[in-house]
């Protein structure tokens, strides 16, 4: 074809008033420029009623996470953000929030909210902190209030102020926990959303009005009150509570924890890192968590005397810092004349053909079935009874089990292993009760950005991941952040469901850990190529580091080389120590 015969392909055209959309399935939609994707999403259910499986809060377009209320200007690729994905549970609980504040400001003004943490069951427990414990009659008129504002679909509206004018709105309200966090901001401007006539900052984006928010429910729980939204295993029903009672404990003792040592939020601990104050808090910190292994190696000695537990079972999701606390477990118990046998679990997988497959027909090796649950409640059961036995070990490049070393208890001599699935009876169903005590490990509280911005625990475990596995294994953060859904659907099918099975609970939380871990992940959060759908979580991931002031070289040292973190960050002295 000739350059000129070329040049006829292409004439004048008027601008467009239009743009086009196009979904996953490639059904393609045309509205006017400025649409916002709400309407396109709308459209589209209103073609295909049975098109989502929950509903929507937010949509991808481009690989851009964007809210609803987002005009569109240009063509472009849109998916829907559902309540039944990490990040439209996100949106939703983060908008039911600022619908649960506003009803409380209108019932009782002045009044303050502090949401403390997340209940398994999918909930937030809160507290008033400047008033008297809400009553059943309260929380009844609350729950009305917000039942209210949700059936009157009441706009949420998003605005960007000058800094100044947020920290005004914020000082005259007395709510100095945002005033000090925005000491670290450093872009001079602040989104906020309104509410009816509350204003305030939420971390991420939010629904467009609160006919998106149906679904909760309030109940009292001891001095404060849940807040219960859907889980995203089940976006259309609402749980029941189950009561963890061991769980709740580990909650109040980290909130005293912090309470005793000044750092409540994170704009506490960004002062004490700026003022250079960090070596006592460290060392507190760091002390608390020796103490409390002490104590379960206490109770386990306790244990082993009076019903003769041989068997210490270790279980806990992705990146709670197991491995360390296992080891410094052990030092514990040689202490206290307690001689640990490590027994690995891996090495009793079934040989590979025999491995279970998951739904995509994959090797499922976390499945309880992946393990030779035969031979290993066999081998266990003659090592407590004091007989010698070779024990398995797995070849994982034959992907079979072969003979492995002789082995034999000996006097005050106690088995630890580590695993997936230690607190599931199922593991052990051949092992008499009373020779085991389970311990849970994980990172179960964290401080949160302000009194109504959490930090999910588990984004403080993907961080410490990421860096691990990029200092140990190799692997980028776009390997982690993409193989991070699997591991978490993992978790809640293994692990969670029998965290309450466990004698100890152990939480590997460190305050000052966020301070830590940025200058070491936000490198490697830089390095996920823009675009991607990695990208989307790494830019979130970023977003709240930055309210966090980083520790410098000098302060990073300041770690102890036994710390829980240094598994993370590198420099433990544990890593070669092999009980």
């Amino acid at each position: 074809m000739t350059t000129v015969e070329k040049q006829t392909q292409i004439t004048l055209s008027e601008p467009r008033t239009t743009i086009r959309v196009t979904f996953p399935d490639g059904m393609v939609l045309e509205g006017p420029v400025g649409t916002r994707i709400e309407q396109f999403l709308e459209t589209a259910l209103a073609l295909q009623p049975d098109r989502y499986d929950s509903p929507f809060m937010g949509a991808i377009c481009d690989n851009k996470l964007r809210e609803l209320m987002f005009p569109l200007e240009t063509d472009t690729r849109l998916e829907a953000v559902q309540l039944s994905s990490s990040d439209g549970g996100r949106i939703y609980r983060r908008s039911l929030v600022l619908l649960m504040t506003t009803a409380v400001d209108e019932l009782w003004p002045g009044v303050e909210v502090n949401v403390s943490y997340a209940v398994p069951d999918g909930g937030f427990y809160c507290q008033v902190v400047n008033h008297t414990p809400l009553s059943e009659e309260e929380l009844q008129q609350l729950d009305a209030r917000m039942r209210q504002i949700v059936a009157d679909d009441d706009t949420i509206t998003k605005r960007v102020v000058p800094l100044d004018e947020a920290r005004n709105l914020f000082m005259e309200r007395q709510d100095f926990d945002k005033v000090r966090l925005l000491e670290q901001r450093t872009r001079q401007e602040l989104t906020l959303y309104t509410l009816r006539n509350r204003t305030d900052y939420y971390f991420g984006y939010m629904v467009p009005s609160t006919g998106y928010l149906p679904l909760f429910r309030i109940l009292k729980a001891n001095d404060g009150f849940i807040l219960q939204y859907p889980r995203a295993e089940t976006p259309d029903q609402l749980r029941d509570i189950t009561p963890y009672k061991k769980l709740t404990e580990v909650f109040h003792l980290a909130d005293h924890w912090l309470q005793r040592m000044g750092v409540e939020d994170i704009g506490r601990l960004n002062r004490l890192v700026r003022q250079d104050k960090m070596t006592e808090l460290i060392m507190v910190a760091e002390a608390l968590h020796e103490q409390r292994i002490a104590h379960i190696a206490s109770e386990i000695r306790e244990a082993h005397e009076t019903r003769g537990v041989q068997i210490v079972l270790i279980a806990g999701p992705s990146s709670s810092g197991k491995t360390t606390f296992a080891k410094r477990l052990s030092v514990q118990l040689l202490a206290f004349g307690l001689r640990p046998f490590t027994l690995e679990l891996d090495n009793y997988f079934v040989d590979r053909h025999l491995t279970p497959l998951d739904k995509n027909g994959d090797y499922d090796f976390e499945a309880l079935n992946a393990v030779n649950l035969t031979l290993f409640n066999e081998h266990l059961l003659q090592l407590v009874e004091g007989k010698e036995i070779r024990l398995r070990r797995f070849d994982f490049v034959e992907g079979k089990g072969v003979d492995g070393p002789l082995a034999q208890l000996k006097k005050d001599q106690i088995v630890i292993i580590e695993g997936i699935h230690g607190l599931n009876p199922g593991l052990v169903p051949h092992i008499p009760p009373t020779l085991i005590y389970r311990i849970y490990v994980s990172a179960l509280t964290q401080l949160n950005i302000d009194s109504h911005n959490r930090v999910p625990t588990t984004d403080v475990r993907l961080l410490r991941r990421i860096v691990r596995d990029a200092q140990h294994r190799g692997h980028s953060a776009t390997n982690t952040l993409e193989r991070w859904p699997s591991v978490r659907r993992g978790e809640k099918r293994n692990i969670f469901p029998y965290q309450e099975n466990a004698d100890s609970m152990f939480n590997s939380a460190l305050v000052y850990e966020l301070a830590a871990l940025r200058p070491r992940v936000e490198p490697l959060l830089l390095q996920v190529k823009y675009g991607t759908r990695a990208h989307i979580e790494s830019n979130r991931l970023l977003s709240f580091l930055n309210w966090v002031h980083p520790f410098d070289n000098e302060q990073l040292q300041m770690i102890p080389d036994t710390s829980l973190l240094r598994e993370f960050i590198g420099g433990s002295i544990l890593r070669d120590y092999r009980p």
